[in-house]
């Protein structure tokens, strides 16, 4: 089921691109909501209250704002994988994503001392469109020995199966708060 404040706020001021892009730039990506940020998190803790997690983990960039506020209420730390290696980082887990949007493979990466065999981690991102972002994620928790124990997103475009993608991958729990089944015609269709 929908977070419906979510998808109202789709509804209202997300926008179609040709070639299935949804652009939410208004509220989740690049002008944030903390207040639906917040009601996302809690979401989250309540759809994986269940889980024993003692990290959540991202990608920068815009699955930091949820991942902040999760890890706040959730008194957790939030580590973000980045796509650049800083000159400071001496050992890493690196991968490679490519992006829907951007049309591009990106090499992300993580510090060995932040993502341990010990992790229990909880993934959270902005989209699930082609999984690309997530299978990213699996190749460097695979590479740590860290376990995911599920992985959240805030709007999984389902027609573009990123879902099977990772379930392919052996991730079981996958929570998305607002699917949309379609965007053709940009018009925007969300499954209750």
């Amino acid at each position: 089921m929908a977070l419906k404040v979510l998808s109202d706020r789709i509804l209202k001021d997300g926008r179609c691109f040709e070639g299935g892009i949804l652009k939410v730039d208004r509220f989740v990506n690049h002008q944030m909501d903390p207040y639906l940020m917040k009601q996302i998190s809690i979401e989250f803790i309540k759809r994986f209250s269940d889980l024993n997690i003692n990290k959540i983990i991202t990608i920068e960039v815009s699955g930091i704002a949820p991942s902040i506020m999760l890890g706040y209420l959730l008194e957790l730390p939030v580590v973000f994988v980045k796509k650049k290696v800083p000159t400071t980082m001496e050992h890493f887990y690196q991968s490679t994503v490519t992006s829907f949007t951007k049309k591009r493979d990106s090499n992300i990466v993580i510090a060995k001392d932040y993502l341990t065999a010990d992790d229990h981690v909880l993934f959270i991102d902005d989209f699930l469109a082609y999984g690309n972002a997530g299978k990213g994620i699996i190749d460097l928790c695979r590479q740590a020995g860290a376990t995911i124990e599920g992985m959240g997103f805030i709007i999984e475009k389902e027609f573009q199966h990123g879902r099977e993608l990772l379930q392919a991958e052996g991730i079981t729990r996958i929570e998305s708060l607002a699917i949309i089944e379609s965007l053709d015609n940009c018009e925007i269709k969300i499954k209750d």
